[in-house]
């Protein structure tokens, strides 16, 4: 039974919000995954054991990849991939959508929040992944978007935020209790 005490999502930019764009040798996106993998083992060791990433292009991807790369080393960890609608990844680069697929299958547990798009299907993801977590990790700018309503509405949840700044990737997360 995944506890909600123990489950931390994930919210962040997409590759055109990123100072490195879809690049993804650039040193500055390398560094985030880094911190990214460092935060996520920490959140590890403070008992969060199921991970749940909304499966975006750009650093959702770097997150379930990170969050299943750290399953490895502690089977206990799970990790759910949650879709908004099963077309998520179709207009996506072939290269993406096979990733996408991989890192999907890779999952423990897949959950689609709807069979149809629509224009609020990414919002409806976003609100199921936050109102089963306690803790939020979050890569962003603070530029409007969607990364920006799932913090708002993680806020009003009173969840425990966690920020990461795409422009200082190096830096740990600073970390926000409500």
């Amino acid at each position: 039974m995944i506890q909600r005490e123990q489950t931390c999502c994930f919210s962040g930019h997409r590759p055109d919000k990123l100072p490195w764009g879809m690049d993804e040798e650039d040193p500055r996106c390398l560094t985030m995954k880094q911190s990214m993998a460092r935060t996520l083992k920490w959140l590890y060791y403070r008992g969060f054991r199921h991970f749940i990433s909304g499966m975006a292009m750009g650093c959702d991807l770097y997150f379930v990849e990170e969050a299943l790369a750290l399953r490895r080393q502690y089977p206990d960890l799970t990790v759910e991939g949650a879709v908004p609608c099963p077309t998520q990844s179709h207009r996506w680069p072939e290269h993406l959508r096979h990733r996408w697929r991989q890192a999907l299958d890779a999952c423990d547990l897949e959950t689609v929040v709807q069979q149809h798009y629509d224009r609020y299907c990414m919002l409806r993801r976003d609100r199921y992944m936050v109102d089963r977590s306690a803790a939020i990790l979050a890569v962003f700018s603070g530029t409007a978007g969607g990364t920006q309503y799932t913090l708002n509405y993680a806020m009003n949840k009173r969840l425990e935020i966690g920020l990461m700044d795409p422009v200082r990737p190096e830096a740990d997360a600073l970390w926000l209790t409500q």
